[in-house]
């Protein structure tokens, strides 16, 4: 798996925004979860709810099935999960080397996903008119069965 992929692989869609989550940023940015959220606190004015915000128990618990291993044990605090402005603005928080090089692919991964989508819209698009009509196509079907048994009873 490329870096590319990988970055990929850890955003996901909570309520309806694509984010990342402080633990797997961390390990990116080669810092502890407990750093980052501390830088983060230190600059909350830099973090409005639309760049950052707590997971629930419930959000987080279900992501939890979504993670292919859990490193982590029983966590005290819930995760924080940053949008791609979020993502964007630890770069002023978290001045390394690393961090810097890290939100570049960032930023990268979150425009490639845009662009397969855009690319993609018309095609996804089709495929659901497509799905709509053998949905159609089956009802009439069903209809047409029921006539016929009713016919021949």
């Amino acid at each position: 798996m490329d870096q590319l992929q990988l970055i990929q692989s850890k955003i996901y869609e909570i309520r309806g925004q694509k984010v990342m989550l402080d633990f797997d940023l961390a390990e990116m940015y080669g810092t502890e979860t407990k750093y980052l959220k501390r830088s983060v606190k230190n600059n909350i004015k830099r973090f409005p709810s639309d760049f950052m915000f707590e997971l629930t128990k419930e959000e987080f618990g279900s992501l939890r099935c979504s993670f292919s291993t859990s490193k982590r044990g029983g966590t005290r605090y819930m995760p924080y999960a940053f949008t791609e402005q979020g993502i964007a603005m630890l770069s002023s928080v978290l001045k390394s080397q690393t961090a810097v090089e890290v939100n570049i692919r960032i930023m990268r991964a979150f425009v490639s996903m845009r662009r397969f989508i855009a690319t993609n819209a018309q095609l996804f698009q089709r495929l659901e008119t497509i799905e709509y009509h053998q949905l159609e196509m089956k009802q009439h079907q069903e209809v047409t069965d029921k006539r016929i048994d009713e016919v021949f009873r």
